[in-house]
């Protein structure tokens, strides 16, 4: 059984959130647990990623949200724990408008390709990162690149749902790996 690592964004995804609602339905995905969703600190995310990704029983798949995108580039540069692949959604990107201060301990980006499969999902409206953006991101980390439309951040405002197109994007990854 493939086991999974959720990892919200600031804010912790609440119930409404397709995140939420897939952690919900399949009982192989877990929440990564950080001390504080709404002031993520970095050094703090960084070992709680380390720590989950430790007690999966097998290298598990990182289905990661916003801010946790840039936490997964910087823990694989620190980490020799193994993974499958990372489903990386609305990539942020550090230089918009709306990225959150708290945050920009997650901006210094590391150059060069993640160490396993990955994809990035955009949306063409995303507030937090642009469509290039995220494109930019995919080919720097050697990710697969998929843009879904304009859904905004890819959120629970977003109208998604249970986001059954997301899950399809999640198993052919995970085919992939």
């Amino acid at each position: 059984m493939t086991h999974f690592i959720i990892l919200p964004g600031s804010g912790g995804s609440g119930p409404a959130h397709w995140q939420s609602r897939w952690e919900d339905a399949n009982p192989a995905m877990r929440r990564f647990r950080p001390s504080s969703w709404d002031l993520p600190d970095f050094t703090d995310w960084l070992a709680a990623l380390e720590a989950a990704v430790v007690a999966a029983p097998e290298p598990p798949v990182l289905v990661a949200h916003s801010l946790s995108c840039l936490l997964i580039a910087h823990w694989q540069t620190v980490s020799q724990r193994p993974v499958t692949a990372a489903l990386l959604v609305g990539v942020p990107d550090p230089a918009s408008a709306v990225f959150p201060r708290y945050g920009m301990a997650f901006a210094g980006i590391p150059q060069g390709k993640l160490r396993f499969a990955s994809l990035v999902v955009t949306s063409t409206d995303d507030p937090y990162g642009s469509q290039q953006y995220a494109e930019a991101r995919a080919k720097q980390w050697g990710s697969r690149f998929a843009v879904i439309g304009p859904f905004g951040h890819i959120n629970a405002e977003s109208g998604l749902g249970d986001w059954p197109e997301g899950l399809e994007l999640l198993d052919a990854l995970v085919c992939e790996a």
